[in-house]
């Protein structure tokens, strides 16, 4: 890739990787996703790799570049274990509703419960993000 397509992609690549921060920290505060200390989890993911991409953008240091991986992989982690949680309270309620249900009709109720299930996933999608900016920074202290 040539420098100038280089630079481009890092720009978009950190725009992204912002939104993606910033977007998810604040629906996650509106939807008040902090009311148990389980619930912290990804606000706590997303403060810390916002500061430290914050440092990154400054000064590129191996400590940084480590904690961000860290930070990313958590982050990318708590995604999995939100979509558990969800779909875990959903199919509880789904029984509870409605006893008798089994097989795919639970899952698909479960699936479309009252808590998002898919949702906590953005959070492997912005670690993925945040991945792509650490390999894009990498290849530009080549």
């Amino acid at each position: 890739m040539a420098t100038g397509e280089q630079n481009r992609a890092k720009k978009i690549i950190t725009a992204a990787l912002l939104f993606m921060l910033l977007g998810t920290a604040a629906e996650l505060y509106l939807l008040e996703h902090f009311e148990d200390t389980l619930q912290l989890i990804p606000l706590i993911g997303i403060g810390g790799a916002l500061l430290v991409l914050f440092g990154l953008l400054y000064q590129r240091t191996p400590v940084l570049v480590t904690v961000f991986k860290i930070l990313l992989a958590l982050t990318g982690l708590s995604g999995f274990y939100g979509t558990f949680l969800h779909l875990r309270a959903n199919y509880e309620f789904e029984l509870e509703m409605r006893p008798t249900a089994a097989g795919w009709d639970l899952l698909r109720e479960s699936l479309s419960g009252a808590l998002p299930a898919l949702a906590p996933l953005s959070m492997v999608v912005l670690a993925l993000i945040g991945y792509s900016y650490l390999l894009l920074i990498k290849q530009e202290q080549r």
